[in-house]
């Protein structure tokens, strides 16, 4: 997907990845990205933002054909059954240019300030990672190329838990005092994987 130059921050990575694999188990089996947040798919949310932020836009998954006749440009998962880890390396892959924001399909309040933010942090580390009282966030990151090597490594070993990825790569890390301003209402990070989660998010949004 193409995005018109008019829109990019001048500070921005030119490529954003939404990771759209999984089952979505607790959620019956709903694709996540499909469900509607202030009366808009989560999907065309994060598409609202990301088109701010990079001026390629990709969608990882391991079923390309649910995103048949989208217009996007669909990346099938390289290395199939490794998950979320498997997501981000065949982002940095397929991406044509040296940074890549990662995003996973189930946020729907990001927001292109902190993303813009984050792109700005990544300076010579391998990535930047928001890192909250729950732990990191590599799910909303900024990764380098550079990631390549150190993931394509884990993953032949078996290695498959993403936020282990920190201990092979150099991280910059945007802890809570540097989050506050980009997430007041504490929903920057909500993220939709059960019912209860989505009204949740609904509620926030005072949907019907």
């Amino acid at each position: 997907m193409r995005v018109p130059a008019g829109l990019i921050h001048p500070t921005s990575v030119r490529t954003a990845a939404i990771i759209a694999g999984g089952r979505a188990t607790r959620l019956g089996g709903l694709d996540k990205w499909t469900l509607t947040v202030g009366g808009r798919r989560i999907l065309d949310r994060q598409l609202s933002v990301l088109r701010h932020v990079a001026e390629h836009i990709l969608i990882v998954t391991d079923d390309p054909h649910r995103f048949r006749g989208s217009g996007l440009r669909v990346c099938a998962d390289l290395i199939p059954g490794a998950g979320p880890l498997s997501g981000v390396y065949t982002a940095l892959v397929r991406a044509p240019t040296e940074h890549t924001v990662v995003v996973a399909c189930d946020l729907p309040f990001v927001t292109t300030s902190f993303l813009r933010h984050l792109v700005t942090r990544v300076g010579q580390s391998d990535a930047a990672v928001p890192r909250t009282a729950a732990g990191p966030q590599p799910l909303c990151a900024v990764y380098a190329r550079s990631c390549i090597g150190p993931i394509r490594s884990r993953l032949e070993r078996g290695a498959l838990q993403l936020s282990a990825l920190e201990h092979a790569i150099r991280v910059t890390h945007i802890d809570t005092p540097e989050l506050a301003p980009f997430d007041p209402n504490g929903t920057l990070f909500l993220n939709v994987n059960t019912p209860d989660d989505h009204r949740r998010a609904r509620a926030l949004t005072d949907d019907d």
